[in-house]
């Protein structure tokens, strides 16, 4: 009796694979933060505004992608 499963063994290494994109994101998105005594530039960089986000979105839209990804079905010859 073969079992039908919603996600495939691919499904699940593509979703990890987004996760791990994502915890990335998050990752270029942390730093120094200003405190009440001394200002801190950093939290204006590039790699905190517009990086890290990107990559985050990217990953979300990877998880997208691999929850929706089916092995794609041969023709009969």
């Amino acid at each position: 009796m073969e079992k039908n499963f919603a996600f495939s063994r691919m499904n699940y290494i593509l979703l990890i694979v987004g996760f791990v994109i994502v915890i990335i994101g998050f990752a270029l998105m942390t730093g120094p933060s200003t405190t009440e005594q001394a200002f801190e530039p950093d939290i204006f960089s590039t790699r905190r505004i517009v990086v890290g986000p990107m990559v985050c979105l990217f990953g979300f839209l990877f998880e997208v992608f691999a929850i929706l990804w089916r092995k794609p079905h041969r023709k009969a010859e």
